[in-house]
């Protein structure tokens, strides 16, 4: 960007506008990307707290608002798989999405379960509840089980070590509940 001369005075490129115009439109864009890094980032923070909501209720004997959360922990999981262009992490989040929505119904089970005045055997809508989260639980298991990149960033490699965890442990509680309630298998 050099000078050039008109008639008796100088004009440099920040006397004309392009310096501050660029800087502008560079600040602007760094804005933009910034703020969806931290939209993303914020989503990722929601998933988590929706989770923690979750086992805090069941903790509480609340498992009504627990399917709730876990629900609302899937959705946000299948959002989230929805935008990432990381294959690894794509993955990472929709087999979370399956776990949670399983979970989802296991509470939604227990729920039943104590509506119903905890009468065993369970009724035919609890032992449906648990057949919709053993499906879901296939589903996360099978998705854990195929080959795919793992996840590049080290906080992705560790969200994916606790969805394979956290599916290990569903598994065997959900096994328990069902010959706890008596359903069929």
């Amino acid at each position: 960007m050099g000078t050039r001369t008109v008639g008796a005075t100088t004009t440099t490129a920040w006397d004309r506008g392009l310096i501050p115009a660029r800087v502008l439109a560079t600040l602007l864009l760094v804005t933009v990307v910034g703020t969806g890094q931290a939209q993303v980032l914020g989503e990722e923070a929601e998933l988590d707290r929706l989770r923690a909501k979750a086992e805090e209720a069941m903790g509480n004997d609340d498992a009504e608002g627990a399917a709730m959360s876990m629900g609302r922990a899937a959705l946000m999981a299948a959002q989230l798989a929805k935008r990432q262009t990381e294959a690894g992490l794509q993955h990472t989040f929709k087999t979370a999405e399956h776990l949670y929505r399983s979970q989802e119904h296991g509470y939604r089970a227990i729920a039943l379960f104590r509506r119903a005045g905890g009468e065993l055997p369970a009724s035919a809508g609890v032992c449906g509840s648990l057949q919709l989260a053993r499906l879901e639980l296939q589903h996360a298991q099978e998705g854990l089980s195929q080959a795919i990149p793992a996840p590049a960033a080290k906080s992705d490699a560790a969200r994916l070590g606790t969805v394979r965890q956290t599916t290990d442990d569903w598994t065997t509680l959900l096994e328990s509940m069902q010959w706890d309630f008596r359903c069929p298998s």
